[in-house]
């Protein structure tokens, strides 16, 4: 269901990484969520890093919501930049598996597959 590596990089590079990579693969960048920062900055003792990336491809958001208008709650797709005891760690949880659990169409199923399949792309690149 997840999908996560593990990096020598430093947190900052690794999300720096992942922003390069996203767009080389021809995926958008539409927001950075900074949640490590945000727990701190509520005055919450948080010692990992962690920064949530929203990654789309408006062609194939397009085509999910074209078939189960529904689904727009499950887009955009995450990728995840986090510390964990002091190794960086980039991760996402499959979309074929998450998109599964909400619907058995196949034409869905064949659209994750290739989101899916560029998103680790992504995180590999980004290691």
């Amino acid at each position: 269901m997840y999908y996560i590596v593990e990096t020598d990089k430093s947190f900052e590079q690794a999300a720096a990484d992942l922003d390069t990579a996203v767009k080389a693969h021809g995926f958008g960048v539409l927001h950075v969520h900074d949640l490590g920062g945000t727990l701190r900055s509520k005055g919450l003792e948080f010692d990992e890093q962690c920064k949530v990336f929203e990654v789309c491809n408006p062609g194939q958001a397009a085509k999910v919501m074209a078939t189960d208008m529904r689904l727009n709650m499950a887009l955009p797709c995450r990728i995840s930049v986090f510390t964990q005891k002091g190794i960086t760690k980039i991760g996402l949880i499959k979309p074929e598996q998450m998109l599964a659990s909400l619907s058995q169409d196949e034409n869905l199923a064949k659209i994750a597959k290739e989101v899916e399949d560029k998103t680790i792309q992504m995180v590999d690149d980004a290691k």
